[in-house]
């Protein structure tokens, strides 16, 4: 079984920041042919370019996920560059604003809903539709623990993460025998540029509720994700599978 990407075409949304931006290099390193979707078209660019640089295959488009229309687009984009799609992650998502859930205005509601619960259902339609055109292929949806415990004040993104995690063994049951795997991946909290700006004692608090006793990192997230859609992951579909060093074990 391998890890070797070698001639496979691979499409990731969110792909120019953070998890996703880990997920795209990696993928690239690996032999894939990357497109690297996301809002920021000048961020995906970079992205392509540094794949690029480092001998690999790459592509930039720009999508917002929430919207239909620009999905199917950016999955069309992805078979018309590289002909075909074998992998996908479904990276895309936001945080929402925080606050109690009788306090949560509908349209940060609807907002949440839409970028990480809903644009999932329109990736997967368009990426599933795709990949049994060209033998089948692996999806791996970006969960997080919040598919799995919740977190005060974020009533819209803990109930998109839980769908995300439903979504994914419905999904992963309806085309088993297809060829299609689908498995969602559970990030803790992440060590990013935005976490590490926050004052000395909230950061500090983040960390502490990981038994590990630090954050996770981009890179530790995108090597299971690399390894849920390798063919060594070959028997693994449908489940969710948490790099949170140890937070929801407590």
């Amino acid at each position: 079984m391998s890890k070797d990407f070698s001639g496979k075409v691979a499409f990731v949304t969110g792909g120019a920041s953070g998890i996703g931006e880990a997920i795209s290099l990696q993928l690239g390193a690996r032999g894939a042919k990357v497109v690297v979707a996301d809002l920021k078209l000048d961020a995906a660019e970079a992205v392509v370019k540094a794949i690029k640089d480092a001998g690999g295959q790459a592509a930039a488009v720009a999508v917002d996920v929430s919207k239909i229309e620009q999905v199917e687009k950016a999955v069309q984009f992805t078979v018309d560059t590289f002909g075909g799609l074998n992998v996908a992650v479904n990276n895309a998502g936001i945080g929402g604003k925080a606050a109690p859930l009788g306090d949560y205005s509908f349209e940060d509601w609807h907002k949440v809903i839409d970028v990480n619960l809903n644009s999932v259902f329109y990736s997967l339609k368009y990426e599933i539709a795709a990949m049994l055109a060209h033998g089948g292929g692996a999806i791996v949806n970006m969960a997080s623990i919040l598919g799995s415990v919740a977190f005060p004040n974020a009533p819209a993104y803990v109930t998109a993460k839980h769908g995300v995690v439903g979504m994914t063994k419905s999904a992963a049951l309806d085309y088993a025998k297809q060829g299609i795997r689908v498995t969602a991946v559970g990030p803790g909290f992440i060590e990013t540029p935005l976490l590490s700006a926050l004052p000395e004692e909230a950061h500090d608090g983040l960390k502490s509720m990981h038994p590990i006793g630090r954050l996770g990192s981009s890179e530790e997230v995108a090597a299971l994700t690399l390894f849920l859609l390798s063919d060594a992951a070959s028997n693994i579909t449908g489940s969710y599978h948490l790099v949170d060093g140890g937070y929801t074990a407590q």
